[in-house]
């Protein structure tokens, strides 16, 4: 005979408290299995082990792993690029943009633009077909077919990537000298 299960409401547990693997999986919407996968990749993330391999993470840990999930999934960073901001701008800043106290665009390093923004210009560079020869200057000005139009508007698309990136050299750059 089945009794029906006691559902306890679990009390908030302090600030300070220590989190299973399960709890920051969930605080952070990401599979247990990523959270064991970063802590490959990742050196400075370093739960406690207990017997039996339990992982108990302290608050600065759930900040690192909240800042490196906000570089890969909001910024769209690559494992390298969030080990290169680890490296050069520390854990601390990683923490303090788990945190929400740092702006994530201050630093983004240029030979790791986003690789989706790569690949947009790539796209549409290919998108871009040949200029027409110049033909000579007829007495008549003849209209501009549609395709020109849709020329210009990939061309300035391509153009805004670029600049997108210049923009994160331009705040990379600046970070440096703010150092």
């Amino acid at each position: 005979m089945n009794s029906p299960a006691l559902v306890i409401p679990l009390r908030e547990k302090s600030p300070e408290a220590f989190r299973t693997i399960s709890e920051v999986a969930v605080e952070l919407d990401v599979p247990q299995h990523v959270l064991r996968f970063w802590e490959t990749r990742f050196s400075q993330v370093k739960p406690i082990k207990r017997a039996g391999g339990r992982r108990y993470y302290r608050p600065e840990d759930v900040d690192l792993l909240r800042g490196i999930r906000a570089l890969l999934y909001g910024d769209g960073y690559t494992i390298k690029g969030v080990q290169k901001v680890l490296r050069e701008r520390g854990l601390r800043h990683v923490a303090s943009l788990g945190r929400g106290e740092a702006a994530t665009q201050s630093f983004a390093p240029a030979d790791d633009a986003p690789t989706y923004a790569r690949a947009q210009i790539a796209r549409l560079e290919k998108a871009i077909e040949p200029e027409p020869e110049e033909e000579a200057a007829s007495v008549e000005p003849k209209p501009e077919p549609a395709f020109l139009e849709e020329r210009n508007r990939v061309k300035l698309e391509i153009l805004l990537a670029e600049l997108l990136v210049l923009k994160d050299r331009v705040g990379s750059a600046r970070s440096h000298i703010s150092l």
